[in-house]
């Protein structure tokens, strides 16, 4: 089960379905987002897709000897856009895919919209969610709660993203959900409704062993999101912030103007997938190694180019010299911004702390840890506020906690009350009277055995002692063991056997630390494959750990739906006039796929390497 080989495979299935010729891609917001992280422009490039456009975009010229796809969500604006653009359309022919369902009136629209006939072709394809590893995904929703209850308008759009998902892997799943969570049931019920009415979609061969949806709530770990992280990928989202693969740089002091912004994306780049999950202190040994390497590799200064020979030398190694070169200064950057942050904020200082909070249970001395760093003005505003709210989450009912009393201390320092007031919000949003989990203290025999000899067999790493409760609940899953009572399934059906294909869903939000958690899992249990989605990819500031627990405001709500059309018209190129309105409608389900990277990469180094290309071949033909 691969989520990023899904969505990249549906991709190249609509280009090549359009056949040889210059073509552009017309695209949203957010199938920009989806596009981008599984292909480089580059690489589409290649594939005779020269221009990219947004369908919302005044500007756009009458380009009658290109090709258009169109990728689009089937919302209501996006459906008016494509019916003004039929009515005048800019491009010789359209190639229309959907990446959700699109109603039957929709489809009318648009076919009475395509007086010219120049549709070619309509389909979806479900590539509905934003792939970020090939084993974790995400809507890239916030606010998808008001109380306790799903935001009206969110919960059909985790619906139709989440049943893309199971469509792209080709999975009908049996389901479980948290029973504690409200939101995970009625997500249960929604999801099950949509396989029942579309059951035709589903329809696919039967396994040994049924596929298993498991729907959670990030309430029952509110501890999780609050931690520092140390492997690469998450520290970068932590304190830098990945947003579709990319950074933005503009305000690190002395910044070269090259790196403002630069892409990461494990796919076209070596150094990035090999330290993904590797700690923070590897990543250093390894940023000398890769430095190393590129000494050795650079070529010498007064390199002589005296024959045909060298020339062509010089040209095959340009290529890779230039995007090695790229490569150690974008990571040598990131690292050292990464290095300079940690050392501001203290963040190894306070990361000790956090870890303690989470994992041990010695109150006198964590208030004294969390009391000294308060007091501490290198540490920021965020990190105090951070400790504060896992000190009472992990100490909300002890008999002498100090909860009182480091609120007055996060006011002396000048905390705003905005922050003040998420620490109570913190506690109804995933205190003990709402967890359905034993996340604090273990009161199963089985847990309180293996916590201690953890215990005794102490701590290899004080920074990564955390393990999030994803991972007990993962386990107990394979095992067989996980409750019933705690996890019901939906409807009378259960698992007699262990469960083989497994895809976990987190309203609220996973984390990369629940991420490496299902990767290591993948590594680790033979015969088991794990996909992790969420409704969006924590970090503290911009994906709302904060913003979560302000759960009365819901902030985002698209709502739309999935499946996939297709109709074909005779002649072998399918249009849409009024005449054929009632044309062929057919359902097909396509095949998914993976890989992830990243879109935006500017041209201005492809142009580079040709015009140095070029200038050699002027020297030569010069002097010959």
């Amino acid at each position: 089960m691969n989520v990023t080989l899904a969505v990249k495979q549906y991709i190249s299935k609509m280009i090549e379905s359009s056949g040889p010729g210059m073509k552009v891609l017309l695209m949203d917001k957010e199938t920009t987002s989806i596009v981008s992280m599984v292909y480089t422009q580059s690489e589409i490039l290649q594939k005779e897709v020269y221009l990219f456009e947004r369908i919302d975009s005044q500007n756009r010229d009458n380009m009658k000897h290109l090709k258009a796809i169109c990728f689009l969500r089937p919302t209501k604006e996006n459906v008016e856009n494509l019916i003004q653009e039929l009515r005048r359309p800019k491009y010789s022919v359209y190639f229309i895919y959907f990446s959700n369902v699109i109603s039957k009136s929709e489809v009318k629209a648009l076919a009475e919209a395509d007086e010219q006939e120049v549709v070619a072709e309509v389909q979806e394809f479900y590539g509905d969610f934003i792939a970020v590893n090939p084993h974790l995904f995400s809507l890239n929703l916030q606010g998808v709660a008001r109380g306790r209850s799903w935001e009206p308008t969110v919960l059909p759009r985790v619906t139709q993203g989440l049943t893309s998902v199971l469509l792209s892997l080709k999975k009908c799943p049996m389901i479980r959900y948290q029973l504690s969570s409200d939101m995970a049931k009625r997500l249960a019920e929604s999801v099950k409704q949509i396989i029942t009415k579309e059951y035709e979609l589903f329809d696919f061969r039967k396994t040994e062993v049924p596929p298993l949806l498991l729907i959670l709530d990030r309430s029952d770990d509110a501890i999780t999101p609050l931690l520092n992280q140390w492997t690469y990928q998450a520290m970068v989202h932590e304190l830098l912030c990945l947003n579709n693969n990319r950074i933005d740089l503009s305000r690190v002091p002395g910044i070269n103007k090259d790196l403002k912004e630069v892409v990461l994306s494990a796919e076209n780049d070596e150094f990035y997938a090999n330290n993904l999950y590797l700690n923070f202190g590897e990543i250093g040994t390894n940023i000398k190694n890769l430095m190393e390497d590129f000494q050795k590799k650079r070529p010498k200064g007064q390199q002589k180019l005296e024959s045909i020979t060298d020339m062509k030398a010089f040209v095959d190694n340009y290529p890779q010299f230039k995007k090695m070169s790229g490569t150690v200064s974008k990571h040598v950057t990131v690292v050292g911004e990464l290095s300079r942050l940690v050392s501001e904020r203290q963040l190894m200082e306070v990361s000790e702390v956090e870890q303690e909070l989470a994992c041990q249970n010695d109150h006198s001395n964590a208030q004294q840890n969390v009391r000294r760093l308060l007091q501490n003005p290198r540490v920021s505003e965020l990190d105090a506020v951070r400790l504060v709210m896992l000190y009472a989450l992990r100490y909300e009912r002890h008999s002498s906690s100090i909860l009182s009393s480091l609120m007055e201390e996060l006011n002396r320092r000048g905390v705003s009350e905005k922050y003040r007031k998420i620490v109570q919000a913190m506690i109804d949003y995933g205190g003990k009277r709402v967890r359905g989990s034993d996340l604090i203290t273990p009161t199963d025999a089985v847990a309180i055995t293996k916590q201690f000899f953890k215990g005794l067999k102490g701590v290899e790493n004080v920074y990564t002692q955390h393990q999030p409760l994803l991972h007990d609940t993962l386990d107990q899953l394979i095992k067989g063991r996980l409750k019933d009572s705690q996890f019901p399934y939906l409807g009378p059906s259960s698992l007699r056997d262990r469960p083989q294909d497994i895809i976990v869903f987190i309203i609220g939000g996973a984390t990369y630390e629940e991420a490496l958690t299902v990767y290591n899992l993948n590594r680790t249990m033979p015969g088991v494959r794990i996909v992790l989605g969420g409704t969006t990819i924590h970090n503290t500031k911009r994906s709302g750990i904060f913003t979560l627990y302000f759960i009365q405001n819901g902030m985002r709500s698209d709502s739309h739906s999935s499946l996939e059309w297709c109709y074909m018209k005779s002649n072998q190129c399918a249009c849409m006039s009024p005449s054929s309105q009632s044309s062929t409608l057919k359902r097909r389900r396509e095949y998914s796929v993976e890989a992830k990277i990243c879109f935006h990469l500017p041209l201005f180094s492809l142009f580079l390497s040709i015009t140095c290309m070029l200038i050699i071949t002027f020297v030569y033909l010069h002097y010959l």
